[in-house]
């Protein structure tokens, strides 16, 4: 009776789960480092608060945490990227990217755009369609917009293409995909 093992089934799960817990805190992690670039103090870094709150929220290890702090040095080579696309039924998307390469992550995220029939916007072309949320860091549709149900799958599953990407930190979506 192979690949019955109870004991086999729960090391598969918790691999897949540990996988995704990473990739999760590793994006936390980065984005912590970016912001303290400018400031090491979350009392007076907004941005440094709100990554730290967000990293908590889901867990992450307060060595963890220190420890992105230290290496905001290092995060001095990265740099922070805002991206826009229209996505299927014009649906507009702001994709948020951290990277230390902005040609790869760029190249990387247009062949997934061109992947899931993604159009590539303009700069400033899209950000007409959202407004800053209350810490200015994310970002909330002014006019959240309904979409087909075939619209809504191929949008979940090119997010999805998206966040498998490394260098991907946030996406921000005009469509209505919670109100169902």
């Amino acid at each position: 009776m192979s690949g019955h093992s109870k004991w086999a089934n729960i090391k598969h799960r918790k691999e897949a789960t540990d996988k995704k817990r990473a990739r999760v805190f590793s994006k936390l992690l980065r984005a912590i480092a970016i912001a303290a670039k400018k400031d090491n103090n979350p009392e007076s870094n907004s941005a440094l608060r709100t990554a730290v709150e967000r990293a908590r929220k889901f867990n992450v290890p307060h060595d963890h945490i220190e420890r992105a702090l230290k290496k905001s040095d290092d995060a001095s080579r990265s740099e922070e990227l805002t991206l826009e696309a229209y996505g299927p039924e014009g649906v507009a998307l702001i994709i948020r990217v951290t990277t230390d390469n902005k040609n790869r992550a760029v190249a990387e995220i247009k062949k997934i755009l061109k992947d899931h029939d993604v159009k590539w916007a303009e700069p400033g072309s899209v950000m007409w369609a959202f407004e800053p949320d209350i810490n200015e860091y994310e970002w909330r549709a002014k006019f959240p917009q309904h979409i087909s149900k075939t619209a809504e799958e191929k949008l979940l599953a090119f997010m999805e293409a998206l966040d498998n990407h490394d260098d991907v930190d946030e996406i921000y979506t005009s469509a209505a995909l919670n109100e169902r």
